[in-house]
């Protein structure tokens, strides 16, 4: 069993029925839906068709509302797009115009206000760079330091300077609204830089959607003030992304590396879910095989830590989206074969903040590994005791066995869980007993097997975890 899972993002190579099937098929766990791209009608249709295949299927897919944030871009260029040379002088202005030689319509009113010369901006994530001469009214005059072609909307990027723009923007809100209509399971928040802007999206999540349980948040870091309040955004996050695209405009490609490595041991030590994304095999977009970095891109990804990798234009845009798929589950499956000592370290590390349900998870891990464990059978409602028996890296899978599809579909983004649908019971001993069933009919175990059961007393408050137990799994 791959315990590394795969989020896609899907976009026109990736919409039609077909292509989803085959991506499910690949090891596709999550759909990531990008509200930067198309129409609020596009990725309805896309969620509607994700769900009724998963249905039909009956294999669980999470589906990750993306939120636009307050991505700065350069407005409508001409057809074809428009050449900037090196040393050639342009003038970027927020007047609304169609770009073309020597000036760029950007979609930020106050960019002259934030500038000074001898800065630099950066278009199409980095690709080009002008450096400011003036800047004055609605026009900052740039020159050109590395030229090439810019197309419509590109993005922009001030990495000098902070900019006072709200995390949520009206459209965000929107979106957030539909999102949350359509029971997307986790909402990703875009250039967030404090906790405070995720308490805010919190805020709208409970007031859109007052008698739903909260959709959790990742918050996507790839902002330097998100670095600089990391420790804070991951105790207010339900998830973090290392959304290295930005991030490295934003700082350095050099620095990118080790701030992964960073961010992904923090979160691991906090028991949140971690993404790790860009660019993972980003020449599968045109290519059938990955170059050998991409490849040890990913398994050092899995090697420090990450919960799940994820495919961008791979999948959304590229021509072999489903190859790139079935090539990252292959690396994933190999590296973890070389992770086992990882786990194992990552078990024997004190247990910090040791309340109840930690002890009984991480007792849990350790048990199972003392007594070579076919699996972890967690009974859950809410899903929070595998949360926490993940964040220990058993070697035995994680089988969560809830009665509840929500809980199911965001598992679907958490190391090592394989969430699987049971009825509801009543009492204890049907709870615990209907778990190793279910997990027996999905192949998980097999009768005589030792498996270890954790998770909440039935008729507990969802979020408790207060009992283990081990038990032989029954013949049939």
């Amino acid at each position: 069993m791959r315990r590394t899972k795969i989020v896609c993002t899907i976009g026109p190579a990736s919409e039609s029925e077909e292509v989803l099937r085959r991506l499910i098929d690949a090891g596709m766990d999550v759909v990531r839906l990008n509200l930067s791209h198309s129409d609020q009608a596009w990725h309805t249709a896309a969620l509607g068709r994700i769900r009724a295949l998963s249905a039909a299927m009956g294999r669980p897919v999470g589906i990750l509302w993306d939120l636009s944030g307050p991505k700065l871009r350069v407005g409508k260029m001409q057809e074809g797009g428009v050449e900037l040379v090196p040393g050639q002088e342009i003038v970027l202005t927020t007047r609304p115009i169609i770009g073309h030689a020597g000036e760029v319509p950007v979609q930020y009113a106050h960019l002259p206000e934030h500038v000074r010369p001898g800065e630099r901006i950066l278009l199409d994530d980095g690709l080009l760079e002008v450096q400011v001469v003036e800047a004055a009214g609605t026009d900052v005059r740039a020159r050109v330091v590395t030229g090439g072609i810019l197309q419509s909307n590109k993005g922009l990027n001030l990495p000098n300077a902070s900019l006072a723009i709200p995390a949520i923007t009206p459209k965000d809100r929107d979106d957030l609204r539909l999102g949350l209509s359509l029971g997307v399971d986790w909402v990703a928040l875009s250039f967030v830089r404090t906790a405070d802007e995720v308490r805010q999206l919190k805020s709208l999540i409970r007031e859109y959607a007052p008698d739903a349980v909260p959709t959790p948040v990742i918050s996507k870091i790839e902002k330097p003030e998100a670095i600089q309040n990391i420790d804070s955004l991951i105790e207010e996050s339900d998830g973090i992304m290392v959304a290295r695209g930005d991030l490295g405009i934003e700082t350095s490609p050099e620095e990118v590396p080790i701030m992964q490595k960073r961010i992904i041991r923090k979160c691991n030590l906090a028991g949140k879910p971690v993404i790790t994304a860009t660019q993972m095999l980003e020449s599968m977009i045109h290519s059938p095989r990955p170059t050998r970095a991409e490849a040890s891109d990913v398994a050092n990804a899995i090697l420090d830590g990450t919960d799940a990798v994820m495919l961008s234009g791979e999948t959304a845009a590229g021509e072999y989206p489903v190859e790139a798929v079935e090539t990252m589950a292959r690396i994933a499956l190999y590296a973890e074969r070389e992770a086992t000592g990882a786990w194992r370290a990552r078990r024997q590390m004190p247990v910090q903040c040791c309340n109840i349900a930690e002890a009984v998870s991480h007792a849990s891990t350790e048990t199972a590994a003392d007594l070579g464990a076919a699996a972890i059978i967690t009974p859950t409602v809410s899903g929070y005791t595998a949360f926490m028996v993940a964040k220990y890296r058993p070697e035995a899978p994680i089988v969560a066995v809830t009665p509840n599809e929500e809980t199911q579909r965001r598992l679907t983004l958490v190391w090592g869980v394989c969430p699987l649908l049971a009825k509801r019971t009543e009492n204890t001993d049907e709870m615990t007993a209907d778990a190793v069933r279910t997990a027996v009919a999905h192949g998980c175990v097999k009768p005589g097997e030792l498996v270890v059961l954790t998770g909440g007393a039935a008729g507990s408050t969802p979020g408790t975890t207060n009992m283990m137990t081990v038990r032989v799994v029954p013949g049939s």
